[in-house]
């Protein structure tokens, strides 16, 4: 379709959408006239995801500047609850103190999945004991821990390298930190601290992993997946023998338990503003292709619908 046919399309549809809608602001149906700025921060796993998004949308709103944090997801909500932002990327569901300091706040929001993301264990390529590269949970509780004794290799398993360990994980703020220590440990904040070099870049765990024969690491399959050549990913046999993260094993929940759905929280009084809809509208409208495109999974159908109609709701005004 020709640019003229394209612009008389648009119009036709704006047209008949504010004759259906009774006015509704037109620059929140997508005409080309918004401005403004939409302020996101938070998780630096869902970054990726809200970062691609953000980048289409501001091709098709100029006028439109989306700005995207990444202070953990922790951070994020710190911002969000002190109504530093419009949407809150996370890695895991606010938490019962997060959600009483935006209430406390007057800040209402929205809970919305977007994605399905998986954890990456991760190891030296160089790593050559671990047979058919693949670890039970019980032992990742033994190395992570908190109280953990372990410092070697030798001391999960006596066949393995009596080779120092030396642990890459994200930061306390992260929602990949609570999500892991909780699916291994039994509680978002029990892990050991000693040995452990923490970082909110996961790109510097991919570094710290790759550079230390005896490392052990964990963040986002998308990270691991723009990072495979330099690292080696772990299978984790959590009772039915050996999987591997992988689209297949993730969407169909046999990779456990480290696979998990990843969401924004939009806060509902922005969610009135025109640019703000618009992004959360085309956000739901593009993500499960752009989801995809950095290496995520689309929820299932019924679950997506779901979610795509609270964001509906949430922007009709």
């Amino acid at each position: 379709m020709g640019k003229s046919r394209t612009f008389l399309a648009a119009l036709i549809t704006l047209a008949l959408t504010a004759a259906a809608c009774g006015g509704q602001n037109a620059a929140q149906q997508g005409d080309g006239s918004l401005s403004g700025t939409v302020l996101v921060d938070g998780s630096s796993t869902v970054f990726p995801v809200t970062e691609a998004v953000a980048e289409e949308f501001q091709r098709e709103n100029r006028g439109v500047q989306v700005t995207v944090g990444v202070s953990g997801t922790g951070g994020g909500f710190k911002k969000f609850c002190a109504g530093e932002t419009d949407i809150s990327n996370a890695s895991r569901p606010i938490k019962d103190a997060e959600a009483t300091e935006c209430q406390a706040a007057g800040i209402e929001y929205e809970e919305v999945a977007v994605a399905i993301d998986a954890l990456a264990v991760v190891v030296n390529n160089a790593n050559d004991w671990i047979a058919d590269d693949c670890i039970t949970p019980d032992q990742l509780k033994a190395m992570w821990d908190e109280g953990s004794t372990v410092r070697t290799w030798r001391d999960v398993d006596p066949s393995w390298p009596d080779t120092p360990i030396k642990f890459y994980a994200p930061g306390h703020d992260s929602g990949t930190f609570d999500y892991f220590t909780e699916a291994i440990n039994g509680a978002s904040q029990r892990s050991r601290t000693d040995g452990v070099q923490f970082s909110e870049d996961d790109n510097v765990l991919v570094q710290g992993v790759s550079g230390d024969r005896g490392a052990i690491g964990y963040f986002g399959h998308a990270y691991y997946e723009e990072n495979a050549d330099d690292l080696k990913v772990l299978k984790i046999d959590g009772g039915n023998g050996c999987v591997e993260p992988s689209r297949q094993t993730i969407q169909s929940d046999t990779y456990k338990p480290l696979a998990r759905p990843i969401y924004i929280y939009p806060k509902k009084a922005a969610a009135q503003r025109p640019e703000v809809a618009a992004f959360l509208r085309f956000y739901m409208e593009n993500v499960n292709e752009l989801a995809s495109d950095v290496g995520y999974y689309p929820l299932p159908e019924a679950e997506f619908e779901r979610y795509d109609q609270v964001v509906r709701s949430m922007t009709s005004g």
